[in-house]
């Protein structure tokens, strides 16, 4: 069966999974009694409970932390999934990086039934953290654009090092040029999730606080973090097939489609590293601003007020990334368009 044939079946499978999930966030949702016992039961959930049903409720945390705009997912899937051109490859960059992210669950969790991850309730480690991951995007964003591609400026040669246009042939846009460039690094992803799963917000206090303290010995604190980052997997998966996606809303060529893709991932992480460090940098400085919370009325965490996490996926996602992804469609379009073709 031929590929594209499959990508639009598999992006179909992903939206439904998508939808499916947002119903059900929306039927828990302050709609009646019932329904606000369910929220309120999952969000905060009471003591002596059974090991299944904690792993449960962790389970169902991680799928809503993946489902709803967050900081430390969203930004960076959508890089390295949209870098990757393809439903599968997408799929597997939302993979790589939750796989990261669960390994850090796991451990996270452990160290909050061992009590040792009080230190979340003594220092803030937004900042640090935001700096951390802003700088391991901007080097993977540097690398992409640096080393793998051309940066699209006149004085791009001088800064970055690279030509405009091929050695093997007179003015060919270097998206057209052989031999074809690797496309982005998973391993990268990993590392992203392993960092940035340290990032500490209103999930990461029920798993860490409330169930792991909760199950019988140490042995099990693991499994908390695991069904949390299983949770977020499912759905960075999902979300990874559709932003690996967005770069054939046009018909481009397979060459074309690539460029665009690994184009967007590249200035994404870079100049999404650098607004993370910026961020990260002025909550060091000035802590009250991570206490910012415009409130939704949603109950429902990463969605119940506009913080600056918030700020941070509309920057980091739709400003610059659907932004690049926008100007590089366009290049390409306005390039057909002379050619002709």
């Amino acid at each position: 069966m031929p590929r594209d044939i499959l990508d639009k079946r598999n992006v179909a499978v992903a939206v439904a999974g998508v939808l499916l999930v947002l119903v059900l966030l929306l039927t828990i949702t302050p709609a009646g009694p019932a329904a606000s016992n369910a929220i309120s039961y999952v969000l905060n959930p009471s003591s002596n409970l059974a090991l299944g049903t904690i792993l449960i409720i962790a389970l169902i945390l991680g799928i809503m932390h993946g489902a709803t705009p967050d900081e430390h997912t969203w930004p960076i899937t959508f890089s390295y999934a949209i870098g990757s051109y393809s439903t599968r490859k997408g799929m597997k960059a939302g993979f790589a990086f939750s796989a990261g992210f669960t390994v850090q669950r796991a451990i996270l969790t452990t160290l909050g039934f061992l009590g040792l991850a009080a230190i979340y309730k003594v220092y803030n480690l937004d900042g640090p953290i935001y700096v951390t991951v802003g700088i391991v995007m901007a080097i993977a964003g540097f690398y992409i654009l640096n080393k793998k591609l051309y940066l699209h400026l006149d004085i791009g040669k001088k800064i970055m090092g690279n030509e405009h246009h091929s050695k093997y042939a007179e003015r060919v846009p270097m998206h057209e040029d052989k031999p074809e460039p690797k496309g982005v690094s998973l391993r990268m992803a990993v590392a992203h999730g392993l960092i940035a799963g340290w990032g500490f917000g209103a999930y990461s206090t029920i798993i860490t606080f409330i169930l792991a303290p909760q199950v019988p010995s140490l042995i099990y604190a693991p499994l908390v973090g695991v069904m949390f980052g299983i949770g977020t997997m499912i759905m960075q998966i999902i979300f990874g097939a559709i932003f690996a996606n967005l770069a054939r809303v046009k018909k481009l060529t397979e060459e074309q489609i690539k460029h665009v893709g690994r184009m967007t991932a590249g200035r994404t992480l870079y100049y999404g590293g650098i607004a993370f460090a910026i961020i990260g940098l002025l909550i060091i400085l000035f802590p009250l601003i991570d206490n910012f919370a415009l409130s939704t009325g949603n109950p429902i965490p990463n969605l119940s007020s506009i913080t600056v996490a918030t700020v941070l996926v509309l920057i980091v996602v739709g400003g610059i990334g659907f932004g690049n992804l926008a100007i590089e469609l366009r290049k390409i379009l306005k390039y057909k368009s002379v050619k002709g073709t």
